[in-house]
């Protein structure tokens, strides 16, 4: 039989992988700008200060590091995310109520696994970071998208979808948000907690932008307004030390958390123990924070300079203004065609995400997400030059 007619898992039917994946492969081509990745800096990456603590933590205790380890994480790690969580995100938790995983992906790869059944109804801002739309998919939930404006997504639809619609879980980004770069207000993270609790829906918390401020005040997260458990906390030190380690974590009340342990177990035994405690030393060794302040700078002045140029970028209606993060969402003119014009943008040596790709349902052609942090300010200006000649003729 030809392995052509191979029967795949109708979990897959209609996935097509990730729209970011395939622009990926543009980087490959010599002197192409990307604002379409959501990568941090080369320079962001602190190679040397890991490769000194991973020396000296297996110098240290590296028989017990390249052994297998505990699917509820390294003792240590889940002892120093208890102040780091406290300082950060203002809500207190237990090392029992935390969860090590090999990146916040993984995090809401297991909520789903311990709580989606097919045809589970998922709440979702529109738009959103299309990675986890995939992963619900994938566990053949039902997306119900909710439409957010300047202040994140607007609770009065959401109450709405939670009385006719009943779904099991809510997933928002909060700060930063990918692909808008909006925050959501503190109004409406207290009104999401009491929501919760009132519904009985389980909210996935996803904040993995929230150090990367650059303006503004910081707020506490959903979770610190949760009385009842209803709120499963997610992050990840990808974007603030290295996305390479895979390091990310899980706040949760101690059911939903187990039943997540259990589901772990079949799928990677437990996130890499060596990376784990690289992670925990940064935090011990209070080297985490000195270093967010230092790539801040530089981050802060990449997305001045985007923010700058798009203001006299031909054929952008209007952009968002974030205090934080790395991304900037821009609208184009009525009747422009982002996935069309990406071609044209390509060949002159630049790329961008369509905005399309972040809809739960699709639409929204004339949109597109830059990222800023990928890129030099020499860099930016060259690219928005482009992106300008490119969508001035268009808009003509």
């Amino acid at each position: 039989m030809d392995i052509q007619n191979i029967r795949f898992a109708g979990r897959f039917s209609g996935i097509s992988g990730s729209a970011i994946r395939e622009i990926f492969k543009l980087l490959a081509v010599p002197g192409m700008i990307s604002f379409a990745g959501g990568n941090p800096a080369a320079d962001a990456l602190p190679d040397e200060q890991c490769a000194f603590l991973a020396k000296e933590l297996l110098l240290e205790k590296g028989k017990a590091l390249l052994q297998y380890g505990a699917t509820e994480g390294y003792a240590p790690l889940r002892e120093s995310l208890v102040p780091y969580v406290k300082d950060r995100f203002f809500f207190s938790c237990g090392p029992d109520e935390i969860l090590p995983v090999t990146g916040s992906t993984q995090a809401m790869d297991l909520l789903c696994k311990a709580l989606i059944d097919p045809g589970d109804k998922i709440a979702v801002e529109s738009p959103t970071f299309l990675g986890n739309m995939q992963c619900m998919r994938l566990y053949q939930a039902q997306l119900l998208p909710v439409e957010s404006d300047a202040d994140g997504i607007r609770v009065d639809l959401l109450e709405e979808v939670f009385k006719k619609e009943h779904p099991k879980m809510l997933y928002v980004i909060p700060t930063f948000q990918n692909p808008t770069g909006r925050t959501l207000s503190l109004e409406r993270r207290k009104k999401i907690a009491a929501l919760a609790a009132e519904y009985g829906v389980v909210v996935a918390e996803d904040d993995p932008y929230r150090d990367l401020r650059y303006a503004g005040t910081e707020l506490p997260s959903i979770k610190s307004f949760d009385t009842e458990g209803w709120v499963a906390f997610l992050g990840s030190f990808s974007k603030v030390i290295s996305p390479g380690l895979r390091v990310g974590f899980l706040c949760a009340n101690a059911n939903l958390l187990r039943k997540c342990i259990i589901g772990k177990q079949s799928t990677d035994v437990h996130t890499a123990n060596l990376n784990q405690a690289i992670v925990d030393a940064y935090l011990r060794r209070g080297l985490l924070m000195p270093h967010v302040e230092r790539i801040c700078r530089s981050y802060r002045e990449q997305m001045n300079t985007m923010l700058g140029l798009l203001a006299k970028c031909g054929g952008v209606a209007r952009y968002t203004k974030p205090e934080g993060g790395l991304f900037i969402f821009a609208e184009l003119n009525e009747g422009m065609d982002a996935v069309a014009l990406l071609k044209s943008c390509v060949d002159r040596g630049v790329a961008y995400v369509p905005g399309t790709y972040f809809y739960p349902a699709g639409g929204h052609p004339n949109t597109i997400r830059l990222n800023f942090s990928m890129c030099t300010v020499d860099q930016i200006k060259a690219g928005m030059e482009k992106l300008d000649s490119v969508f001035s003729a268009q808009a003509k």
